[in-house]
């Protein structure tokens, strides 16, 4: 059953995510996605009340009781071994972040830490490395896919974000509530997935975290594609791929890009952009290069 807009909302308002519930209901969407014939079971034909595995296949596959399975997708995980985890992520054919949100959320023990309230900050060796990656559009992201710094070429590409009220530098913000990007990416639909997937892995980390549970809050009530894609509590990490964009100035853009996670700060993420060499869009961003700042400032962000 989809998240209400209003439960969403509320919990925003106390400041945090109720981590049983998100137990709860990552589990059932992971077991209702799988079916008898995926995991070897037979599924004798019979109508089935529910979508995918019963909990009693789940809980034969894993090789844990029923009612200790029932237990955990209740939400309660206090107890639960990394190795039963390590069975249940097996039975359910998680991916490896999959697995890693499944931990965080049945072992909050082990994530102590509570969110600083203070803005992240970016060590003034990146921020020079970021501005001297020339003729590349280069970024970096923090918690909640807040966006920390970035050089010209990222915003002749994404627009000035210097424009923007420092709480608005925010990819989920902008995705879902800013038309341009909309129309800025051609594959709309995959990036806003990728956005709400590493959303769900960042509250599975810091369910506390009163910015994130108010900016969920807020994108529930506003975008119904949000509300959707929340519900389905898909996780996933993407260190490279392609976007395929259409940029007002220079038309069709299809940019490869890499992401380095930092090794002294895993919450920080370098994203960099970059064309095919001697494809038309390489030739575009060099003209958005030699442009500067009157490409950056063409309504992408305004």
């Amino acid at each position: 059953m989809d998240e209400q807009p209003e439960a969403v909302a509320a919990a925003g308002a106390t400041g945090a995510l109720d981590r049983r519930a998100e137990l709860s209901e990552f589990l059932r969407t992971r077991r209702a996605r799988l079916k008898p014939e995926d995991v070897g079971l037979p599924s004798f034909g019979r109508h089935r009340r529910v979508p995918g595995l019963r909990r009693e296949e789940l809980a034969q596959l894993a090789g844990v009781s029923v009612a200790y399975y029932t237990r955990l997708e209740q939400g309660n995980g206090r107890n639960v071994s990394a190795e039963v985890l390590d069975a249940i992520a097996r039975a359910l054919r998680l991916t490896g972040a999959e697995h890693a949100h499944l931990t965080h959320l049945a072992k909050p023990k082990a994530h102590k830490k509570k969110p600083s309230s203070r803005p992240q900050q970016v060590r003034g060796a990146l921020r020079q490395l970021v501005d001297t990656l020339d003729g590349i559009p280069a970024y970096v992201t923090g918690r909640r896919s807040d966006i920390l710094v970035w050089n010209r070429m990222a915003a002749a590409v994404f627009g000035d974000w210097s424009e923007l009220p420092p709480q608005e530098r925010n990819w989920a913000r902008m995705v879902f509530l800013r038309p341009e990007y909309r129309d800025l990416y051609l594959d709309w639909e995959q990036k806003a997935a990728d956005i709400v997937s590493y959303l769900r892995m960042d509250a599975g980390c810091h369910p506390d975290d009163p910015r994130l549970s108010a900016l969920v809050g807020e994108l529930s009530v506003k975008s119904e594609e949000f509300r959707r894609l929340w519900a389905t509590h898909d996780v996933r990490e993407k260190s490279h791929g392609v976007k395929r964009m259409c940029h007002p100035l220079v038309g069709d853009l299809t940019l490869c890009f890499e992401s380095f996670r930092l090794p002294d700060d895993q919450e920080q993420t370098l994203i960099t952009y970059h064309a095919e060499p001697g494809s038309p869009s390489a030739d575009a961003l060099r003209l958005l290069a030699s442009w500067g700042t009157v490409a950056s400032g063409v309504g992408r962000a305004g």
